[in-house]
């Protein structure tokens, strides 16, 4: 059974219009998730309203507010928001069509899944998909979620269409308070291929299966022994290398990873330049980097 639709509307491109729906491409009802109790009764709490001066509250008494001043609030009614009607409330409507590698991940928020609504919308629909398979395009488009109005991109997905709402510009920060005071410099060449070669023999396709949620499991194991009336097993944390700099954590990284067998002839012509190098004269510079760069040979061997 499919789940409830987030939005019901209209897709449209120019005269051309679709009647779809939109649904949640993503859900955390999975998650593991803890309920607030009592320390004695372990009866669950209850979160309930209170007013400062009243003190419990029912909620239907609650009603809307915005701060316009501190602790000056202007109160906003269902009727007020009824009455703010754009055309994205009902209509999403393609403005514009861009490359799919043009919109920069920072500023994708949350996956829809979006399909036909009925199956006289169904020929339209697949018009609209296919054509935008074809281009390699996304499309640009409005919609009002959740009483704002959210700038999505739309683009072909199997049989259907893949929606994602974007942040806002003025909700990304820039990134000159985090980045201006790291070094513009270049790294060591000859480390910089160390890391290279590091990085092909980790070379692989990516599967999210691949990739479980470690602390989930043992999150629901320790839970099971709890069950049971054991004590929870308590995890070690993995120990740190003592590691004396960089080239050595990168002569051992190589040495202990397991490439991929695809990628093992890839990693080793990368590694040689280095050890190449350093045994023709980067010793009378840096005795420690060459003794490193030639165990990094000698480790292929």
């Amino acid at each position: 059974m499919a789940p409830r639709a987030s939005w019901k509307g209209y897709l449209k491109l120019s005269l051309v219009s679709c009647p779809v729906r939109l649904y949640p491409a993503t859900t955390t009802s999975e998650r593991i998730s803890f309920n607030q109790l009592h320390k004695k009764t372990h009866n669950r709490i209850n979160m309930k309203p209170v007013d400062p001066e009243l003190g419990l509250v029912e909620r239907s008494d609650l009603v809307k507010g915005y701060e316009y001043e501190d602790k000056q609030y202007i109160i906003i009614d269902d009727a007020d928001l009824d009455a703010v009607r754009i055309e994205s409330n009902h209509t999403m409507n393609i403005e514009a069509f861009v490359d799919e590698g043009e919109v920069d991940v920072i500023y994708q928020d949350a996956p829809y899944y979006l399909a036909p609504d009925g199956a006289m919308a169904e020929e339209t629909f697949a018009v609209l998909r296919e054509a935008m398979r074809k281009s390699g395009k996304l499309a640009i488009a409005r919609l009002v979620l959740s009483s704002r109005e959210r700038v999505v991109t739309i683009g072909a997905r199997e049989n259907g269409m893949f929606v994602c709402t974007l942040r806002n510009p003025n909700e990304v920060r820039g990134t000159a308070e985090y980045f201006g005071n790291i070094p513009a410099g270049k790294p060591d060449p000859e480390m910089l291929e160390l890391a290279e070669a590091l990085i092909k023999q980790k070379e692989t396709t990516f599967d999210p299966k691949n990739y479980e949620d470690r602390y989930e499991i043992a999150l629901m194991a320790m839970i099971r022994e709890k069950l049971k009336g054991h004590k929870p097993i308590i995890a070690a944390a993995p120990e740190r290398g003592n590691v004396i700099n960089l080239m050595d954590a990168l002569k051992a990284s190589l040495s202990q990873s397991k490439p991929p067998a695809k990628s093992k002839s890839k990693a080793d012509e990368a590694a040689k330049p280095a050890a190449k190098k350093a045994a023709a004269g980067g010793a009378a510079e840096n005795p420690l980097k060459a003794n490193l760069l030639k165990a990094v040979g000698k480790s292929k061997k």
